[in-house]
């Protein structure tokens, strides 16, 4: 008998092993280009990192889950930059260290989530931005932009060149046109409202966007009814 392990059950259902070794091979490309076209900026002659440390989550998340929502370039863009902002922001307006870094992470979560752009490591680059040391500080809010946002466009920049060659959709676009899921709907039964319905009634958020949960379900509808007729 076959024991499975829950830690170590798949996190991302639908992954093939392929996927998962094109997803590493692209980040080290990925984090490999973007310090070398960093290099070719003011940055690179100053105190302040080729890279920061907050990108290579981004990498992560634009490489191995390039369908996430919070791995879409205005996410990696936005959220990275301004994040770093409101991080700079603290720094210098909260002389307690303890309680900016706090400040800075949570301001951050409510700014990106205000603006659409919610992505992980802008907390990291918030922090980074108050904890980073004096040449940080005293770059203030240019950190923001470089080296920060040269990496956060780097990065995205070079994952969807990656993804489009790898054949995959970066930023990510449902896989089914309009019409075609509407047609789906009705041989389902599932409507966009009862999807929404359901997303009300469940106490968590999904890092899974509302089109693709709609075609995952209503797939999922079809080919539960394709089995159920072969009986």
């Amino acid at each position: 008998m076959t024991i499975k392990w829950r830690p170590f059950r798949p996190l991302f259902p639908g992954t093939v092993m392929f996927d998962r070794l094109l997803a590493c091979v692209g980040a080290a490309i990925g984090i490999g280009l973007t310090v070398l076209i960093c290099a070719r900026f003011p940055v690179a002659v100053s105190a302040l990192p080729l890279i920061v440390a907050p990108i290579g989550a981004s990498a992560v998340l634009v490489f191995a889950v390039p369908a996430s929502p919070l791995a879409q370039p205005w996410p990696v863009v936005g959220g990275n930059i301004i994040s770093t902002l409101v991080g700079v922001a603290c720094a210098r307006l909260i002389p307690d260290v303890a309680c900016a870094a706090g400040v800075a992470v949570g301001a951050a979560i409510l700014v990106m989530y205000l603006l659409r752009c919610l992505h992980p490591p802008g907390g990291a680059a918030a922090l980074t931005a108050v904890i980073g040391g004096p040449a940080i500080h005293a770059a203030g809010y240019a950190f923001a932009f470089i080296p920060v946002g040269i990496n956060s466009i780097a990065i995205a920049l070079l994952a969807m060149v990656f993804h489009r060659c790898s054949g995959h959709s970066y930023p990510h676009r449902p896989s089914i046109k309009p019409a075609d899921l509407e047609a789906a709907h009705v041989a389902a039964g599932i409507l966009t409202e009862d999807i929404d319905s359901a997303l009300a009634d469940l106490p968590d958020s999904f890092d899974i966007s509302r089109d693709d949960l709609d075609i995952l379900l209503t797939k999922a509808e079809l080919h539960a009814i394709a089995r159920r007729a072969r009986r």
